[in-house]
């Protein structure tokens, strides 16, 4: 089986480091484009273009799915992806609204986002599905992928962040970002048990599984 991921950064390491656990004996081929980085503050049409472009040598090695692992991308580019390459069969990544709302108790969640997924039709729709009657915390991440990105974490700011939702009575987290993925840790020491943090690379692997069975 070979399995490709694409992402505009680093984060799709962070997902190819989880399925490598999943199916060490697949082959996974991984691209990224942080020659264009940031994603989450360009257009949808740039979005597009970038990704459509970048999956390019994935798509020409015969992989037999593609994970798009990043959610700006999944949000904005993936239906245009699967309309221009149907036989394809691809997996995104969204924002985890559904399972937020089962899991909180105070009806009150935090998605840790680019602006360009916050401002997506696809998470407003999944708002409008999963959300409705729930408080939705939209933290200020706009700095986050880069921070990541350059090995430049700044804990204060992440703090910050973090401290601020759950002053808001937030007590789900979701990480939707692959970049994020990285301080996974650190968001769960910062929230000390105060909140449930998901990611969703483990939902990741059962759709590969579902899709290359």
């Amino acid at each position: 089986m070979k399995i490709g991921i694409f992402d505009s950064g680093i984060g799709g390491e962070a997902v190819a480091r989880d399925l490598r656990q999943h199916f060490p004996q697949a082959t996974i081929v991984t691209v990224s484009d942080r020659a264009n980085l940031p994603y989450g503050s360009k257009t949808p049409e740039q979005i597009i273009h970038l990704t459509d472009a970048a999956i390019r040598p994935l798509l020409s090695t015969g992989c037999d799915v593609i994970i798009i692992a990043c959610n700006t991308a999944t949000a904005l580019a993936l239906p245009t992806l699967r309309s221009r390459y149907p036989a394809e069969k691809f997996i995104g990544l969204e924002p985890m609204i559904k399972t937020a709302a089962s899991l909180t108790q105070s009806n009150i969640i935090a998605v840790c986002a680019t602006p360009a997924t916050l401002h997506s039709p696809r998470y407003a729709a999944l708002k409008s599905t999963y959300a409705t009657g729930f408080t939705v915390c939209e933290p200020d991440c706009s700095t986050w992928a880069m921070m990541i990105e350059n090995n430049d974490v700044n804990e204060q700011t992440i703090r910050t962040t973090i401290e601020s939702v759950i002053a808001d009575g937030a007590d789900v987290i979701v990480l939707a970002c692959t970049h994020y993925h990285w301080i996974q840790t650190l968001v769960e020491t910062i929230t000390n048990g105060r909140a449930v943090i998901i990611e969703p690379t483990d939902a990741i692997a059962r759709r590969v599984s579902q899709l290359v069975a």
